[in-house]
């Protein structure tokens, strides 16, 4: 790297870059997995770092792919090429689901649309069982044009090396790079300085060069390597003696790939059409270029000049000498020759082996519209779809629609390709083809479910206050061709209202979502039916009519059309305090979101198993599954369907965390008209001042978090309410708001409403009432989950008992709330009691642990399932690690434990549940 030659190594000037590279490889063989994403402009040198990877791992296995933008749109055909036959031949090691989604999201199966993070967790497990066998070395060139689908499953990978002999190399152009990579350690790859661009310079140009051009060229190209190597090529001898005709500034990779153009152009016709052909097989198969050179009545032996003027190598693979070059190859080429090109290529490519690729070779080989090309696009979209997710589906079905030739079929295909848009997150694309479906003859039908389509956009978009109104539209017109849709629609439309809350502008909505209702009688069967019909009937039927459209629901199973519907189903179950069927649905849900692998699901169940967790008094474990859903939630790059971690902040008595969400969450839902994240936000804020005793503050949050027409905790914000009233001196508000709690309560039998409803009527009541009224509520409590508010019955009790006089009585209450809540960790609420307890002149003694022992949230979890017997494999599909990593966990555990099988486990583990409870 350092001697001067003919030609100077691509690596010049990169020693540390080098060394980098070579500390992921060492990383890797001691059974760190590591990885490096290294980016940088066009020409920087990227891949030639990834050659030395290549050529410095030695005794690693060695998988590498490179994106390819004619490919980019075509979902899951990067990771294809990636593992190849000979490592999709090692699935069989994998558990079935992760099998079964893996093999379909490459063809070789078919079967319904896997979920994109289940394809990550099997790669992820391939890939740890390989480096088992032999330390793994991954290298994904170009990531930038790799298929969105391989990109997010391979980094999803790369999130979760831990414990794996394995290193992954990602390179990726900059400006633009590719988000589904941020976060992970990065090698910024910048030009080299002057001395080296100088010398790399020299050893390309034969003869004396001008200094000033010299110079001009290194400061010019700012010491980009590629770009040193190739423009003087591109110049005339006049130009390097006398600086005449310089390159214009024009972007860097501009300059580089207008380079290879014209030394493309300067080829024979046959070698620049090989060379398109050979740019557009990106899998770089010679006998499917081979066949489809035979189509074109082209010899290989074209490709001599190429290979010559070292743009290409045709050996067992097509091998093109920089990925600039493959795209100048296909970007040069004309229209004309591309529609050969492809044409020839579709041919070659088997449609029983390979049926997706050959339908899109043939769409970008016809020019006009052409209706057996569209309707081949649109009949391998489910495919498609099944294989790489709505992307893929979106793609096909985009390209179909702009090549069908009748008006009235084109607008549904562009219809179906929005929706599939917006199922892909695609809100831009999906409006696109929206605009192009409403202007062609669409049918009745199709022209209502445009509109729930665009509603729905609007909804995903923000959530906001003015979806409503379009979605009840959007529903009257889906009644006269599709009555069961217009329903569902319109409970799309009453939720959305719901979560709009303050900001809602309610209009025509419930009246027209009654009136569709009426279709079905008063006695609906399907759960989606019942459940619009207690968002329309709210406060007349109550308990009964809630608890019944719940039970059709859990009767009808967690299907893939349903799950929607669940989030709704635990807000309703909330409603009317039934935390047991909340909590059995979100974790119902868990289940089946782990099992099905639907990692997009699957942190709304997390949110709401955590929510029961802290009503439990169980903060570790909410902790715990909290930050299972961020993680998730940040790979799959989607926003949590609820969010719990401010209240669990709330309860904890973190002021500034509280504080701090509770300001970003005004801001962003104030300004999307979402008044549900309001609710929650304040809720959060009036349980954290009453822990401190700032009585007036909890009671201004708690009527800031009251929604009267709201539905789920709302109602759960009204015992904050009275005693946040009752104790800054509010008797009219209390008052108000028991009369509300006491008509939302009265109908549930459950003992968290009971024994709710019987603390609250205690706060507003005197002498031997209060005081069976107390007693009833701890009585009630103790038989619900919500050891929180058990705690929370005591210390007001104890509270109340001091304040009579009565010291002793009062100390057994008020050293029950705190040591519960010392257990918990509710410390805000520990303190308060402990300021109780030290005025009736009691000592305070504290929960007391082995301070030497505390496991990390993710060790407590691994620990957690070992010890309910799961195997490492189960453990790892659960918390989304391969099974090394488990074992690295499990074996860090067991040391910080002082045990030496999972048998002790149980025991060590209650040891220091004190400590971490």
């Amino acid at each position: 790297m350092t001697g001067s030659s003919a030609t100077e190594s691509p690596l010049l000037g990169r020693q540390a870059e080098c060394a980098a590279i070579d500390g992921v490889l060492e990383s890797a063989r001691e059974g760190q997995g590591s990885v490096l994403v290294v980016r940088g402009e066009t020409g920087v040198g990227k891949t030639a770092l990834l050659d030395y990877a290549a050529a410095r791992a030695g005794a690693f296995r060695v998988a590498r792919v490179a994106g390819v933008e004619s490919e980019s749109e075509l979902m899951g055909a990067g990771l294809q090429r990636l593992l190849g036959p000979a490592l999709i031949e090692e699935a069989w090691r994998l558990p079935g689901p992760q099998r079964d989604a893996l093999q379909t999201t490459l063809g070789l199966r078919e079967g319904p649309a896997a979920d994109r993070f289940l394809v990550g967790l099997a790669v992820l497990g391939l890939l740890s069982e390989l480096a088992e066998q032999r330390p793994l070395l991954v290298v994904i060139d170009d990531a930038q044009w790799l298929d969105a689908v391989s990109t997010q499953i391979l980094a999803f990978v790369a999130r979760r090396l831990a414990a794996d002999r394995m290193a992954m190399l990602f390179s990726v152009r900059e400006p633009g790079g590719d988000a589904d990579l941020d976060g992970l350690p990065a090698l910024p790859l910048g030009g080299l300085g002057d001395h080296d661009a100088r010398r790399l310079l020299s050893s390309v140009i034969p003869g004396g060069l001008d200094e000033q051009v010299r110079d001009r060229i290194v400061a010019e190209t700012r010491g980009n390597p590629l770009a040193l190597l190739e423009l003087p090529a591109a110049m005339t001898p006049a130009e390097l003696a006398g600086g005449f005709g310089l390159p214009d500034a024009r972007m860097l990779s501009g300059r580089i790939e207008h380079s290879f153009v014209r030394r493309i152009e300067a080829l024979p016709d046959d070698t620049r059409l090989l060379l398109f052909a050979a740019a557009a097989e990106p899998v770089g198969d010679m006998l499917v270029l081979i066949r489809a050179l035979e189509r074109l009545g082209i010899a290989v032996g074209a490709a001599e000049p190429a290979e010559s003027a070292g743009l290409i190598d045709l050996g067992p693979r097509v091998a093109f000498r920089h990925p600039l070059v493959r795209t100048a190859a296909y970007r040069a080429a004309s229209a004309r020759v591309r529609r050969r090109g492809h044409a020839a290529l579709a041919e070659a490519t088997d449609p029983e082996a390979d049926p997706d690729r050959r339908a899109w070779h043939r769409a970008h080989a016809t020019a006009a519209p052409q209706e057996d090309v569209a309707a081949e696009l649109a009949s391998r979209a489910a495919h498609a779809q099944a294989r790489a997710g709505a992307e893929a589906a979106a793609a096909f079905l985009e390209r179909a629609a702009e090549l069908t030739p009748d008006p009235r079929r084109r607008g549904a295909r562009a219809l179906a390709a929005a929706q599939a848009k917006l199922d892909a997150g695609a809100l831009d694309a999906a409006e696109a083809l929206l605009a192009v479906a409403a202007i062609t003859p669409l049918e009745v039908a199709d022209r209502a479910r445009l509109e729930r389509v665009r509603a729905h956009i609007a909804f995903t978009r923000t959530r906001g206050s003015d979806t409503p109104a379009l979605l009840s539209a959007a529903a009257r017109q889906l009644e006269p061709v599709d009555p069961e849709l217009a329903r569902e629609t319109h409970l799309e439309a009453m939720w959305a209202l719901m979560r709009s809350g303050r900001f809602g502008r309610p209009g025509g909505v419930p009246a027209a979502a009654k009136a569709a209702l009426a279709q079905v009688g008063d006695h609906p069967v399907r759960a989606v039916d019942q459940f619009l019909q207690v968002l329309v009937t709210r406060g007349t039927q109550g308990h009964t009519q809630v608890a019944r459209a719940l039970e059709t629901f859990k009767r009808e199973g967690l299907r893939r059309d349903n799950i929607a519907w669940c989030w709704l189903a635990c807000q309703l179950a909330m409603d009317v305090w039934d935390d047991g069927a909340c909590a059995a649905m979100a974790g119902g849900l868990a289940e089946v979101a782990r099992e099905r692998g639907m990692l997009t699901v699957l942190p709304f169940a997390l949110n709401y198993s955590a929510a029961h967790q802290l009503f439990d008094g169980r903060f570790d474990l909410a902790q715990r599954l909290l930050q299972e859903a961020d993680s998730i939630t940040r790979a799959t790059r989607n926003v949590a369907v609820a969010d719990f971690s401010i209240l669990l902040a709330a309860w904890r008595g973190d002021r500034d965390r509280t504080l701090g969400m509770r300001e970003r969450i005004l801001t962003d839902a104030t300004a999307r008209g979402e008044g549900f994240a309001v609710e929650a936000a304040e809720w959060a804020a009036a349980t954290l001042y009453l822990g401190y005793g700032e009585y007036g503050a909890a009671a201004e949050a708690a009527r800031r978090a009251y929604e009267p027409e709201g539905i789920g905790f709302t109602v759960w914000v009204l015992p904050e309410l009275i005693e946040a009233a009752v104790r800054a001196g509010d008797a009219a508000t209390a008052h108000q708001a028991f009369e509300q709690l006491a008509e939302r309560s009265a109908t549930s039998d459950a003992p968290w409403a009971r024994g709710i409803e019987a603390r609250s009527r205690a706060l507003l009541s005197d002498g031997g009432e209060a005081e069976g009224l107390y007693r009833e509520a701890i009585e009630h409590l103790a038989r619900s989950r919500v050891a929180v508010h058990r705690a929370r019955a005591q210390l007001i009790y104890g509270e109340w008992l001091r304040r009579q006089n009565r010291r002793i009585d009062a100390r057994v209450q008020l050293k029950g709330a705190f040591h519960a809540f010392d257990a918990m960790g509710a410390d805000a609420f520990a303190r308060r009691a402990e300021r109780e307890l030290l005025a009736t002149g009691e000592t305070v003694q504290k929960r007391t642990g082995d301070p030497g022992v505390e496991l990390t949230p993710q060790e407590a979890q691994i620990a957690q399932l070992a010890r309910e017997g799961h195997t490492n494999p189960e453990i790892a599909a659960r918390v989304f690690l391969s099974h090394r990593t488990v074992e690295w966990h499990l074996r860090k555990v067991f040391t910080k434990l002082n045990i030496a099988s999972r048998k002790e486990l149980a025991r060590a583990l209650r040891a220091i549940e004190p400590a971490t409870a």
